[in-house]
């Protein structure tokens, strides 16, 4: 990755530090994984692997997603942008008989984790992109996840309990806690978090075959 975009994906990743600090500090559940997040990420991991990009098919709706946040997360949507090319977007559940198309519209890019480019081993911290009208499948695993969404309105559902989300929203998922999250007319852009004592473990649907995935 030329040097121009590691230096963006830095910005990219202060400027996030930036929105989790500005959430009001309450002493919820979210507030209190935004510090931890944040503490994680305090110093920066070491960059010790390359943001080649890809051409994963996903990637085709995020112009739409970059026009599909508001004023609240303009700034942030204007710091992905530039970089977004060069992310390493996947989608590494195996193929669903009664899904076919999911690998065509969610993708995951992970910049910090254990398998990421910016190394760690206790927090992970990326960009999950779902294309319009796509269902994000009942899934669970070990890592506590906080979700912030950049772009698109989605039904977000926890243990049952659906809500729409706008940009700017937090969302908490505890670990093991089934979840799914849905789209409707516009895709969606959101960062996410894991922290917990297990950020290796990988994702598995609950209504299917254990079916795994690297987020």
């Amino acid at each position: 990755m030329a040097a121009s975009h590691s230096s963006g994906v830095r910005s990219l990743l202060a400027s996030i530090k930036t929105v989790f600090g500005q959430r009001q500090p309450t002493d919820d559940a979210v507030g209190r994984e935004i510090r931890n997040v944040l503490s994680l990420l305090e110093p920066l991991p070491a960059l010790s692997g390359r943001f080649t990009g890809n051409d994963h098919a996903t990637t085709r709706h995020i112009e739409a997603a970059l026009k599909a946040g508001d004023k609240s997360t303009a700034s942030l949507l204007d710091q992905i942008r530039p970089v977004i090319p060069f992310l390493p977007w996947r989608y590494s559940y195996p193929a669903r008989a009664d899904a076919p198309s999911l690998g065509l519209n969610i993708a995951f890019a992970e910049m910090i984790g254990p398998k990421a480019p910016f190394h760690s081993e206790s927090v992970c911290l990326g960009l999950t992109l779902i294309g319009p009208e796509t269902l994000y499948p009942d899934h669970r695993h070990p890592a506590i996840e906080l979700y912030y969404v950049a772009a698109g309105l989605a039904t977000w559902t926890l243990d049952g309990i659906s809500r729409d989300q706008p940009p700017g929203a937090y969302i908490l998922h505890p670990s093991q806690a089934v979840h799914a999250m849905r789209t409707h007319a516009e895709p969606l852009l959101a960062i996410y978090s894991w922290s917990g004592s297990d950020v290796q473990t990988t994702s598995v649907y609950t209504n299917s075959r254990d079916s795994r995935t690297s987020h």
